[in-house]
């Protein structure tokens, strides 16, 4: 992982489109809003009680069936490949997208009325440093089953390649390059979604592909078409006439590139690869790319990006005087012995806390917890770095003395190593929201012996005392 010297970016203001999704046919309102730094990219469901959110992230991707659908505690969302692909296109780092239905708006089949959207609400940038995983070396996965296979290998900028076969007369090899970020919107943005007349006539058999129309995909006419398939193909499309063109596009469409179709794949890989939560340096190389191996391999990526972040023990030099020694602590926690577990706080900022505690032989729990073979309760080490959390809440008001703070939720909680005696844990958090009506919502972790030992997401709230 390695911090840039680029700033992460939002939009400016809140933007909306409507259109209609391509399989189901729902008209679609789709809206997106500014969102805070590390926040990265999530759909909300409007017209779902509660409006609930989907995190992109590739762990949610439930079915790759013409196109990248994701569910999240049952709430899905549906083809989210061109809207994902615009926002990286533009290197926009955190947006929230608010859909009042489950399919995306397909509008032309392309991300290109993404990006104008996108570009009309302004591009903001924000205080926090982009965060980016470098390839040292190359990573691969390969489908066996359709011998479609991505690989990424080391590269000084984000860089992708696709090379198609399509194995038809109509449609052959094709082959698309995205040499820097900046050419998404001119070089990729407008390449559209496209199918083979086979597909089509499956298609529209099965009742889907119901919001599709002769402007939202360019269909390449791979077969014979008798007179009976014209006239359901005319009725499908709303047209008292269809013909096939000499380039074997049906109707009258006109291609934007002569490899559209491998650029439109290009365009699928960039959005099918958001899904690993993280920015990409290096050079993607995919070969019959499809949702599927895009998103597996997203998956592996994100795994190992998870891998090395959790194996990347920050360091602190604990020699100097502490930020906050133990009488300024308990200045402001009204925690007391033996129920304070946190010695000095090294660094405080607006959006982050970082703290330690020495564990000794002395600490009451050991009489009792595993007295034998002394461990530090996991349920401590949550409250320890609460207390941590504590303080950065606190630090957002004049009298903190005059607050108390409660836990309102714990999540995502893992105990990775032991804690014994004569370990220096150091406890580091960070916001994941910004604090609002004293509500603290963070990531901690916790380390010992350049091993993170616990990890967890804190939410917690300062009341006033009564």
């Amino acid at each position: 992982m390695n911090n840039t010297t680029a700033k992460q970016r939002t939009i400016a203001k809140e933007t909306s489109l409507t259109g209609v999704g391509l399989h189901t046919g729902e008209n679609v309102t789709i809206t997106f809003i500014p969102a805070p730094e590390n926040h990265g990219y999530a759909f909300k469901r409007v017209d779902v009680e509660g409006e609930p959110i989907i995190d992109a992230n590739a762990h949610n991707v439930v079915n790759t069936q013409r196109g990248t659908n994701l569910e999240k505690n049952g709430v899905k969302i549906q083809t989210s490949e061109h809207v994902l692909a615009a926002l990286v296109g533009l290197e926009i780092d955190n947006v929230l997208i608010a859909l009042d239905a489950p399919e995306l708006p397909i509008m032309d089949g392309s991300s290109k009325f993404f990006i104008d959207a996108l570009e009309n609400a302004g591009i903001k940038e924000q205080d926090a440093e982009r965060e980016e995983y470098i390839i040292n070396e190359v990573i691969t996965y390969k489908d066996d089953a359709t011998g479609s296979e991505i690989t990424v290998i080391p590269s000084d900028e984000y860089q992708v390649v696709t090379m198609v076969d399509f194995g038809t007369k109509v449609l052959g090899t094709q082959n698309a390059t995205l040499e820097r970020l900046s050419d998404f919107k001119k070089e990729i943005a407008d390449a559209r979604t496209f199918s083979f007349l086979h597909e089509l006539e499956m298609l529209l058999d099965n009742g889907l592909i119901k919001g599709g129309d002769l402007n939202n995909a360019i269909i390449y006419v791979d077969k014979e078409i008798s007179d009976a398939t014209m006239k359901n193909l005319e009725k499908a499309f709303n047209k008292k006439k269809l013909s096939v063109k000499t380039n074997g596009i049906l109707d009258n469409l006109t291609l934007h590139h002569p490899n559209e179709a491998a650029r439109h794949k290009l365009l699928d890989v960039v959005g099918d690869l958001a899904l690993t939560g993280t920015r990409i340096r290096g050079k993607v190389i995919a070969n019959k790319p499809g949702h599927f191996v895009n998103t597996e391999f997203a998956k592996k990526l994100a795994e190992i990006i998870k891998k090395e972040k959790r194996n990347k023990v920050p360091k602190f030099d604990l020699s100097k005087p502490p930020l906050m020694d133990i009488h300024q602590i308990m200045d402001m926690l009204p925690h007391r012995p033996p129920f304070l577990f946190l010695d000095r706080i090294i660094e405080l900022s607006d959006t982050h806390v970082v703290g330690m505690k020495n564990v000794t032989m002395n600490e009451p729990f050991f009489v009792g917890h595993f007295p034998g073979a002394p461990v530090m309760p996991g349920v401590l080490q949550i409250e320890a770095m609460a207390q941590t959390g504590g303080i950065l809440v606190l630090s957002t008001v004049p009298d903190p003395e005059n607050y108390l703070t409660i836990f309102m939720k714990i999540d995502k909680v893992k105990f990775r190593q032991n804690v014994l005696p004569g370990d220096t844990l150091i406890f580091s958090c960070n916001l994941i929201t910004p604090i609002r009506r004293g509500i603290c919502h963070m990531q901690a972790y916790a380390y010992a012996n350049d091993k993170l030992v616990c990890e967890a997401e804190l939410m917690a709230q300062i009341i006033k005392r009564k």
